[in-house]
């Protein structure tokens, strides 16, 4: 068959990483701690130790928490570390400020822990579109731990990328 089409993409080296694939499961919840201030703008700091004592700490079970307070309040940085010590045994991790943070930081460390060994001397391709709440700064961050090992770097999908890097 002259006319057979033939799939050069499937046939190729490139190597796709799609971020997606690293996404770890849990619940990522936005706690605001405002709820534990008096008048939600002082915090007393037996009223609040009272506060955390009682709140139900199992519901963070394997979630990824950040923590905020959505009222112009001044709060203590020690305020931040007690939550996280009640946290500490249920939540996979926890930060100071919001989701995109959070997001951020468990990217950081996925990719810094990542085994680049397999992408020496490869072509890849980190894949652009997400359905999931992937941060901006993780391809970033991707692309500059393969740089040295990688043969290149494209973005975007096999079919339309963008190039970044070529090794000479």
């Amino acid at each position: 068959m002259a006319d057979e089409i033939v799939n050069r993409v499937a046939q190729s080296k490139l190597i796709t990483i799609d971020l997606e694939e690293f996404y770890p499961k849990g619940a990522r919840i936005l706690l605001d701690i405002s709820d534990w201030l008096y008048e939600g703008l002082i915090l007393r700091e037996k009223d609040f130790r009272e506060s955390l004592k009682n709140h139900d700490w199992k519901q963070y079970m394997n979630t990824y928490v950040a923590l905020t307070c959505s009222k112009d309040a001044i709060i203590p940085s020690w305020a931040y570390l007690l939550i996280a010590t009640y946290l500490s045994p249920y939540a996979k991790k926890t930060v100071v400020g919001d989701l995109e943070l959070l997001e951020t930081t468990i990217f950081q460390e996925i990719i810094a822990n990542l085994d680049i060994s397999k992408y020496k001397e490869k072509p890849i391709i980190i894949k652009g579109c997400a359905h999931k709440p992937i941060p901006p700064t993780a391809p970033v961050l991707l692309a500059t731990k393969l740089q040295p090992v990688a043969k290149s770097i494209l973005f975007g999908e096999a079919c339309s990328t963008v190039p970044l890097f070529k090794r000479k």
